[in-house]
């Protein structure tokens, strides 16, 4: 008697975390195709999941994977790629075991449900970056960062910016305002009601101030977004089953419910002096990210936000550690006007049905107008319930006009990084990380921000495969 086997419907991307990725020293990296452009000098700095599975154990979600970063000098002489673990204590106790030891946000860990409550989350360092004047820091949202050498991305460790307690959350979504060089953050600290915790630092990272709000419930929140003198903060309708996970019969990621009755819950908060400006509250959707905000001439909020109908999104992601989704969850760039005084919503619009993740705008636009925001979505023919992002685009807020690269079939990419050129203001370039799946290799591609259906005007070879990352950055030299 023959059993029938279901049919494989994993897609290539799948191969580029069926491995534990392979670190590799300071290498200089063959140009594939083109050429560097002569302004682009500066380091792109890149974060994410790089090791889904040790000693056979794999782990429950996407982002349970340990942190790896990739780092990638440009220069006169041409370029130079390294890419390391996180050595974060977590890492280094389960290196030496050869086993997971640890819980995360989709997994409990190994061993009796008793024993649950008394062993700590590990802080996987795997979401983003943010590079500092003499380190970097890889970010974590339920953590201290940990510190890292800007050349070798050797682990320095825990980093406390001079104010935060042990284990206080410092997120991974800072908003850096590149006129006045302030850094804003936040972190969530669960309780019965969560404590969200926001700060003020200066250029170099230290915190100079702090500030404390009640949330209702348990929210997730991820993000926000500075938008000319506010922070602004949208709480999505979902919320925290705090008793499971406090006793570790559940992990995060299951102990996260939709209540579409709650709505979104809106804070904005004065970036002067962290004081509470309102409070409102409008229709239920999910975000992970936002793109920007900015005040208009009324004095209006603008705030631009990558928007899903609901929490699907969290399925889809957990699937992905397993190499095959079959979860669909559609995000689209979604505009919401919003009251400050009173954080009541006046209007949301939807910008364009396409998939947006990953939204950003020029650095120099932090906070204020911009008549472009970058993304990464979906080729227009892809089963957005198998695949993961494969093509990155522009909108252009001016003429409503989306435009996307062709990165090809089987090639997926990263997040797109806006950076400025260094000898030509008129001139911009967007850098992403592509994973080929039909050579089974990463390059790094560069294009004409202008351009961007055009093929990139230079091709980077990495001597190992390169995993999906979340976030990176760019640092100029």
């Amino acid at each position: 008697m023959h059993t029938l086997e279901r049919k494989s419907t994993k897609r290539a991307w799948s191969q580029a975390i069926a491995q534990p990725a392979t670190e590799f020293p300071s290498t200089e990296l063959s140009i594939l195709s083109g050429n560097i452009p002569q302004g682009l000098r500066g380091t792109l700095y890149r974060n994410g999941p790089a090791r889904l599975e040790r000693g056979g154990i794999h782990v429950g979600h996407w982002f349970d994977g340990d942190g790896a970063i990739l780092a990638v000098n440009f220069t006169d002489a041409g370029a130079t790629g390294v890419y390391r673990y996180v050595q974060t204590t977590g890492y280094q106790e389960e290196a030496a075991s050869g086993t997971l030891l640890y819980g995360n946000y989709g997994m409990t860990a190994p061993g009796a449900i008793w024993n649950q409550w008394r062993r700590p989350v590990k802080n996987s360092a795997n979401t983003s970056v943010l590079a500092l004047p003499d380190k970097l820091l890889a970010l974590w949202e339920g953590d201290n960062p940990y510190a890292l050498d800007l050349q070798t991305l050797e682990t320095r460790g825990l980093d406390n910016l001079g104010a935060l307690d042990k284990g206080l959350p410092y997120s991974a979504h800072p908003k850096v305002d590149y006129q006045t060089k302030e850094i804003f953050n936040f972190g969530v600290s669960p309780g019965p009601n969560a404590t969200l915790n926001v700060y003020k630092s200066d250029f170099t990272g230290k915190i100079l101030q702090k500030a404390k709000f009640t949330v209702e419930g348990v929210p997730l929140i991820h993000d926000f977004v500075l938008a000319g003198q506010y922070l602004v903060f949208f709480a999505p309708a979902v919320r925290v089953n705090i008793w499971p996970l406090l006793f570790g019969t559940s992990p995060y990621s299951d102990s996260l419910k939709w209540h579409p009755e709650v709505g979104t819950q809106i804070l904005v908060i004065d970036r002067e002096n962290l004081s509470l400006v309102s409070r409102g509250q409008t229709e239920p959707w999910f975000q992970w990210h936002f793109a920007n905000g900015y005040v208009d001439a009324s004095g209006t909020v603008i705030v631009d936000i990558a928007r899903y109908q609901d929490f699907q999104t969290n399925q889809y992601l957990k699937e992905v550690a397993t190499g095959e989704t079959h979860t669909p969850a559609k995000s689209t760039l979604t505009r919401v006007h919003l009251h400050p005084d009173t954080g009541k919503v006046t209007a949301i619009q939807e910008l364009i049905d396409r998939h947006c993740e990953f939204p950003g705008v020029p650095q120099q636009n932090v906070g204020q107008v911009s008549r472009y925001t970058y993304m990464s979505s979906f080729r227009q023919e892809s089963d957005i319930s198998q695949e993961i992002l494969n093509t990155i685009a522009r909108f252009d807020h001016q003429t409503e006009t989306f435009t996307e690269a062709d990165l090809g079939e089987n090639c997926y990419c990263s997040e797109p990084i806006y950076v400025q050129d260094a000898q030509n203001q008129e001139q911009s370039w967007l850098v992403t990380v592509v994973y080929d799946g039909n050579s089974d290799s990463s390059e790094v591609w560069v294009f004409d921000s202008d351009r961007l259906d055009e093929p990139p005007v230079c091709k980077l070879g990495l001597p190992s495969v390169i995993p999906p990352s979340f976030h990176g950055t760019w640092k100029p030299n």
